[in-house]
């Protein structure tokens, strides 16, 4: 006998079958039916008792929107996923289309005085732009920065002075930024100028800096690289030295800061996995005063003098032993200061401490404060291994978004700056990770974000009485 039930308050119906042999003096009437068909009828009973169940379980108004806030959440995981999926498909497919010119290109690569590719050290190729980018005149310098005016001066630095000036392209005028190395100050000037040429004529993309063209002076003497302007800056401007209304609080909103950050990621990404086939660059000066905002604040990378361009077709990451250590204190990787093996995982912990920066709201370092602060690295790893990351979060953050899109942010920070560097996430998954944030952080319903929601529906005790066979 086989009887089913749950609990009501629409009961479902008891069916009682009785495989008896006819004519037995059991009361009830009997069927005689085939393995099968009875294994049928029992099937189609369950079924209709877990419909039952179903819809007494999500039967209610309050049921049905925890329902459709998880398929939301799941469409909004599927989409990210599906979004790397298409990337990943598009850079395979442009793999392809380059390989079948490499025959032109290594015939080309022949061709050159076997020097030159001795010049190059630590297994970096040399490769010309195939499109150069336009040379500049003097005069046309001289013009468009009014014979270099300390009053279109926007920026300074070790390298040199930057100008703001407006460059003739076709029938119009465009703003432009204008890098004078200053070469008498600078040992390594002339290496960087080409080592950004020959970078930036390569690459496109949005989040990289576009570099419009250089002038190079016969004599030496003057070398200069022309940019595109960017309206609002760099991040470090507006983290640490722009404040609202006097208070020591950043403008940027977390919405705003977390896009930034999806920005650059995106274009360190595109750096370490899409540029070529045979190659990839590690920028080697990732920091946020070389992430410079437009006018729409969307993020670029610049600053390409001390990249390199190594093969990708090493085990593991593209990696090199460099003579020298070069960077930037309070971003450099420890683990390449110790044994001078730069990877792109040494991008990687640079793009942690920014991410620091852009959730704490001050500098890599700061001597101002006391001596267990001096360095945003380290202490803000301590709090958050402590557990205690509420201490290190920008003031003027809280309210904007969750503990949760916090928590999850402190954490990619965290992964990035590891000491090991094999343990240390790839940009393609920070870029992915940010992006979820932003769906979990911007996505509210009824003031409460979806992953709260879930989290709650989730947490529901389903209580259901199982068929008694």
């Amino acid at each position: 006998m086989i009887e089913s039930h749950v609990g009501a308050p629409r009961p479902c119906k008891t069916l009682q079958l009785s495989t008896s042999p006819l004519g037995s003096s059991n009361s009830y009437r009997h069927i005689r039916l085939a393995p099968a068909s009875r294994a049928s009828i029992i099937s189609s009973f369950r079924l209709k008792d877990l419909s039952c169940t179903t819809n007494r379980n999500l039967g209610t108004p309050k049921s049905m929107e925890y329902f459709s806030t998880a398929v939301i959440f799941l469409l909004t995981v599927l989409g990210v996923v599906f979004y790397y999926l298409q990337k990943q498909q598009e850079e395979d497919d442009g793999e392809q289309k380059k390989s079948s010119l490499s025959s032109s290109s290594s015939d080309q690569q022949r061709s050159l005085p076997e020097e030159e590719h001795e010049k190059r050290k630590d297994s970096f190729s040399s490769w010309s732009p195939s499109k150069p980018c336009r040379r500049f005149s003097l005069a046309e310098i001289k013009l468009a920065t009014n014979d270099f005016d300390d009053a279109f001066v926007i920026g300074k630095g070790g390298f040199g002075k930057v100008y703001k000036g407006k460059i003739e392209f076709g029938e119009e005028g465009i703003d432009v930024a204008i890098k004078r190395l200053n070469l008498e100050h600078s040992s390594q000037g002339a290496t960087e100028f080409k080592a950004e040429i020959e970078m930036l004529s390569q690459f496109r993309h949005s989040h990289i800096v576009s570099l419009l063209g250089y002038h190079e002076g016969s004599d030496k003497r003057e070398m200069i690289l022309v940019y595109e302007y960017m309206l609002n800056g760099s991040l470090d401007h507006h983290l640490h030295k722009i404040r609202a209304n006097g208070s020591n609080s950043s403008l940027l909103t977390w919405i705003e800061r977390l896009n930034i950050c999806i920005g650059a990621a995106r274009g360190l990404d595109y750096l370490h996995t899409g540029t070529s086939v045979q190659s990839r660059v590690i920028h080697r000066d990732i920091k946020s005063s070389n992430i410079l905002l437009d006018e729409n604040l969307a993020a670029k990378i610049s600053d390409f003098g001390l990249s390199r361009i190594g093969p990708a077709n090493l085990v593991g990451t593209t990696n090199v032993y460099t003579d020298f250590i070069k960077g930037t204190f309070g971003y450099m990787d420890a683990e390449y200061f110790a044994t001078h093996r730069l990877t792109r995982k040494s991008d990687v912990y640079a793009f942690g401490v920014v991410l620091l920066e852009v959730l704490c709201g001050r500098p890599a370092l700061d001597f101002t404060l006391d001596e267990e602060q001096h360095s945003l690295a380290v202490w803000a790893r301590d709090c958050i291994e402590e557990g205690k990351i509420d201490r290190i979060i920008d003031p003027s953050l809280r309210g904007q978004t969750t503990a949760s899109c916090l928590n999850e942010f402190a954490q990619i920070a965290y992964e990035c700056m590891l000491s090991s560097s094999k343990n240390r996430p790839t940009m393609t998954k920070v870029v992915a990770r940010l992006e979820f944030v932003l769906a979990l952080g911007s996505q509210k319903h009824g003031g409460v974000t979806i992953a709260e929601k879930v989290w709650v529906l989730f947490s529901i005790p389903v209580k259901h009485e199982l068929l008694e066979t």
